[in-house]
């Protein structure tokens, strides 16, 4: 008897595009990503809906299907295969991405906006009961779960999660001008200088706390290691690094002397303890007392570097804060950075995916931990849109080839190009007799790892429109997070879906506060596919807040570009002080010189695209 015959029915998704549909027989003929064909047969109970925002009714589209479902029309097929003398798929619901073919629901005007609005509205009541309780950061928790709810008794406060719900909160207010996401923003980076920031004495130089224990009774205590299991008794890298992300964005709305300050001091920190001077990049690990990354009680962590320690600086804070001073330092750093990415990272002698851990001499490490000889997807595809934001500024031919080689690797070996959506961690080669490099651990979709599959294909589609392809994975990827991956019933984002769009709510993935999780890559997500959709791909205008304090932004520019765009693709044209019309600015270089005040005023700002 043969073994492993699909011989059961079972349910599953189908996404792909409409080649035909018979209106009598109540069939869909569908071709996948791919060009794999199905049929699929409706039934009595078919209902199909069009995908909403948060915040958004029911739209039921179950009176429609004779018009919507016409050639090219993206559709999502959950149903059931019966296998018979024929293989039947029976459709249990359709999800329509738009109301055309050529018309996606997260390309209209204010989608995004919208997201980030109700998911920032979300996390400050979930975390202070915003609006009938004040905005107060004691009583933050790092573990929030599905509903919003927290525990009481002892808790831990990270660092880097309030750090990250704070780059949301700055980010919802640059989007809407709502006071209530600059007070979150600045009250969470005032907590984070207060509670989790160390000054140096000696040296000058900051390092931030992985966070603090809080007891029934209120009392704090610091903690200097890391205590999450792959970092465990050291200082990484990445923390400090995220540590910065909230009030670099904060800083750009504000211009506060003292957020530059600290960023300066732990770059200080960055280039005197974990940079590699003589072989490049940065160390992942430092010992907490000696802080040498070379420290035997480091142990696998000794001598390391990573994509994290190297990479996750410009995303997360570095490009900000270029964007916000123009400075050369940080110019100059960010150009390190991708140099180093672009030199040490590629491995396509061996794999499609790139190489992410090192030993100290640049040498692959691929016995670390979990990792192993492993890929993160969503680290090849944030290589990919990151390169191509510097290479607004700084273009190389390395830079853009790299991003495009990306581009044109993953949907063969990180996509599912059955349902749409970006897998999570994958075996970096092939064995002999395998066609598909397999899961790590399961198929599941992430919601981080999605954005970085619908960002690298929009910002790659914004700056090569003429590019079919890089617009057909940015509308999949776009489409498929947020029919599936929207909270319609608690808020804001699922942590984790199955491969078949149904949430996954077990274990730490059904939080949606974590040491993984909190309102950063959701924000990011909105701000960023707001920027590129809106001045790079749909040619709108964008409306952008800030809120600067008196005389806070050196010589007193602020500097208004939301991204690092193409030189003359988008320039000023409008600017209100209070509600008032407001003249002095520069068009082509982005820039507003601010009156004189002794008060905080409220800036306005309209970027046009050329």
């Amino acid at each position: 008897m043969e073994s492993n015959n699909l011989n059961f029915s079972f349910s599953d998704l189908i996404s792909g595009y409409v080649d035909s549909y018979d209106q009598t027989q109540k069939v869909i003929e569908l071709s996948t990503s791919d060009g794999r064909k199905y049929s699929a047969e409706l039934t009595g109970n078919t209902y199909a809906k069009q995908t909403q925002n948060l915040n958004e009714d029911w739209q039921d589209r179950g009176g429609k299907l004779n018009e919507l479902l016409v050639p090219g029309q993206l559709v999502f097929l959950y149903g059931t295969f019966f296998p018979e003398e024929k293989t039947r798929f029976e459709v249990n619901y359709i999800i329509f991405s738009g109301e055309t073919k050529n018309d996606h629901r997260y390309s209209e005007p204010n989608w995004w906006i919208n997201q980030i609005d109700s998911i920032a509205a979300k996390y400050i009541k979930w975390q202070f009961n915003y609006p009938t309780e004040e905005i107060d950061y004691k009583n933050y928790r790092t573990i929030i779960n599905l509903s919003g709810d927290k525990k009481e008794g002892d808790y831990l406060q990270e660092t880097d999660t309030i750090s990250r719900m704070v780059f949301g909160m700055a980010s919802a207010y640059m989007l809407t001008g709502k006071d209530e996401y600059l007070e979150a923003a600045e009250k969470g980076t005032e907590y984070l200088r207060e509670k989790m920031r160390f000054v140096d004495t000696d040296t000058g130089m900051i390092y931030w706390y992985h966070g603090q224990k809080v007891s029934t009774s209120g009392q704090e205590q610091k903690l200097i290691v890391s205590e999450f299991g792959d970092d465990y008794d050291s200082i990484p890298a990445y923390e400090q690094i995220y540590a910065l992300a909230g009030p670099t964005q904060t800083y750009r709305l504000t211009g506060d002397p003292r957020i530059l300050d600290d960023a300066e001091k732990t770059i200080n920190l960055f280039d005197t303890y974990y940079r590699d001077k003589e072989k490049g990049g940065y160390y992942s690990h430092i010992h907490a007392i000696t802080l040498d990354p070379h420290h035997e009680s480091l142990g696998r962590n000794k001598a390391k570097k990573n994509w994290n320690s190297v990479g996750d600086h410009a995303p997360a804070y570095l490009i900000n804060l270029w964007l916000a001073t123009k400075e050369s330092r940080y110019l100059d750093m960010l150009e390190d950075t991708f140099d180093t990415i672009s030199n040490r990272f590629p491995d396509y002698e061996n794999s499609p995916f790139v190489q992410e851990k090192f030993f100290d001499d640049w040498s692959k490490d691929q016995e670390w931990g979990w990792q192993q000889n492993r890929a993160v997807v969503g680290h090849n595809l944030k290589i990919a849109w990151n390169l191509m934001r510097f290479q607004a500024i700084k273009p190389k031919d390395g830079y853009k080839d790299l991003a495009e080689k990306i581009a044109g690797l993953m949907p063969k070996v990180g996509y599912d190009n059955q349902r749409f959506g970006w897998y999570d961690v994958v075996e970096r080669e092939l064995k002999a007799d395998q066609k598909f490099h397999r899961y790590a651990w399961h198929d599941r979709k992430a919601w981080w790892q999605q954005e970085q599959g619908i960002l690298a294909y929009l910002i790659l589609q914004g700056h090569n429109p003429e590019n079919k392809e890089y617009k057909k994975y940015a509308d999949e990827s776009a489409t498929f997070y947020n029919a599936f991956f929207l909270d319609q019933n608690d808020g804001a984002i699922y942590f984790n879906v199955l491969a078949n769009g149904v949430p996954y709510l077990l274990g730490n993935e059904r939080f949606k506060g974590s040491h993984s999780m909190s309102a950063y890559h959701s924000t990011e997500l909105c701000f960023l596919s707001t920027v590129y959709i809106d001045l790079m791909i749909k040619k709108r205008p964008l409306d952008l807040f800030f809120n600067p304090l008196p005389n806070g932004f050196k010589n007193r520019v602020l500097h208004v570009s939301p991204d690092m765009l193409p030189k003359g693709s988008i320039e000023i044209t409008a600017c209100e002080i209070d509600g008032i019309d407001y003249t002095n600015f520069d068009a082509k270089e982005l820039s507003v010189t601010l009156p004189e005040s002794h008060d905080r005023i409220k800036v306005k700002v309209t970027v046009t695209p050329n």
